[in-house]
Order: structure tokens, then sequence, then C-alpha cells
């Protein structure tokens, strides 16, 4: 309730304290009021104050990918959200054939605000590269969570919870046609599984967000095959089983 509002309830019960008291009108007096925050409003009518910044829209038609960013740019649910010096948020296609779903940030992807930056970055910019794919062009590319965990670690459930619904609304607004899982630990967290990335891998699952359901394909992370060799080949035949479920779509 404002000053205003407040002044003339006060007046009118002075007239009225003075008609039934001796029935005469007294001087009119002035009170210093002063309005009511928004707070203070919600918690008079028994309702809970929500800060826009905590507000998260529930009608998918009105959400946009731009929104998403700057909620995650601004976010606090978890601990990352205090030692990052930039969350990154996602990036590529609006419309994108493939969204591409990794860990998490590194360092240099902490630095900038991007995902995939660094040399695991520019390693998986030439595999999507190989099979006609670009972030550019027509792949999103984002990670479970949005900030980078001190020392690269592998996240926590409690930051991947935290950043589970940022993903989903990603995924909402995008419809991607496909989605290429990089690594272990985002392969698990999606799919809800502890089974090693060497099971999961080498073939297409669903994975339902909302009420659709995606084509979903798991590899390993650019970084691993940075390290070991070996995960080359294997790697490249996920990319070819995708380039192939891509061309059979049309």
């Amino acid at each position: 309730m404002n000053s205003e509002n407040k002044q003339l309830i006060a007046n009118f019960l002075d007239i009225a304290g003075d008609f039934i008291g001796s029935g005469y009108k007294s001087e009119k007096k002035e009170y210093k009021f002063e309005d009511n925050s928004l707070q203070e409003e919600e918690k008079k009518s028994g309702n809970k104050y929500i800060d826009k910044e905590d507000i998260t829209p529930v009608n998918a038609e009105i959400d946009t990918i731009e929104q998403v960013a700057n909620e995650i740019r601004i976010c606090k649910k978890c601990s990352l959200g205090s030692t990052r010096t930039n969350a990154a948020p996602g990036e590529g296609s609006l419309i994108p054939i493939v969204m591409v779903i990794g860990e998490g940030p590194g360092e240099d992807e902490d630095k900038q605000g991007r995902p995939f930056v660094g040399k695991a970055g520019q390693l998986l910019d030439k595999m999507l590269n190989s099979i006609g794919l670009a972030r550019t062009t027509n792949t999103f590319i984002a990670n479970v969570v949005k900030c980078r965990p001190q020392n690269n670690r592998d996240p926590y459930p409690e930051e991947t919870a935290a950043c589970a619904r940022f993903l989903e609304r990603q995924i909402t607004i995008l419809k991607p046609r496909f989605i290429l899982v990089a690594g272990r630990v985002a392969a698990q967290t999606l799919l809800k599984t502890t089974e090693p990335i060497g099971k999961l891998r080498g073939r297409f699952t669903e994975l339902t967000v909302g009420t659709s359901v995606y084509p979903l394909l798991v590899t390993y992370h650019p970084a691993a095959l940075l390290r070991n060799e070996d995960y080359k080949r294997p790697a490249w035949e996920d990319l070819k089983l995708l380039k192939s479920k891509i061309d059979n779509a049309g």
C-alpha cells in the first residue's frame, strides 16, 4: 500500500473517532507514512515474494535461448556460481540438426564464457566438420553444467541437478533432430546410468524431454581422444553412424 492511501484511511478513522467522541471535527493530522515494498505486500497477502531473476517461464512458446543464457550467467543455484569466471551457456545454430552435449566448461571456456573453445573444442569442430556439421550453421553446443568445476573435476550430482532445468529448456526450445553426447559424465547424467561409456557408445538410444523424444548417440569426449589415440577409431565410427542417420532422415 502506498503512503497516499494510508493517509486517506487515517483521515477517515480520525473523522469517525471525532464523531463518536465529541461530535466535532478536529484539525486534520498529517502522518509520515511510507510506501510498502513489494516484498512486504507479498508477505501480508500470504504469497511468497519471488525476485524476477528467479522466474523460469513455464510456457515454452515464450522461452528463448537468450533468456536461458541470461539466467545461466547470473545463476547461483550451486557452489560453481561463486567460483566461476564466466558461465558458458552454449552457442550455435538456433535450428540445429545436431545438439552436442558435453560435460562442462574447462579453463579456456571459463575465461571466454563459451563451450568447447580449448584444444578439445578445436578437435570437436574438426570432428563435426568431417561429417558436414558446424556450430556456425547447423549445430548447437552445450554442457550438462554451465560453470567450470575447479581443477576440471567431475561435477557433483547437486551441480548437474542445478543445471538440469537449463539444459532441458535449451533442448525444448531448439528441438534438435539428433543429440550427440560427448563423454562419460554427460552420457551417464543424461541417461541416468552408471554404465561405462564403452557400453553406451556406438548405438542410438532415446532421450525423452517433456513430451518429445530425441535420438541420442554417445561418443568419447574429444579430450579423451587427445589423451588416448585408441579412442579415435571408435569415435570416427560413431560419427559415421551419426552421419548415416542424418542422411537417412532426409
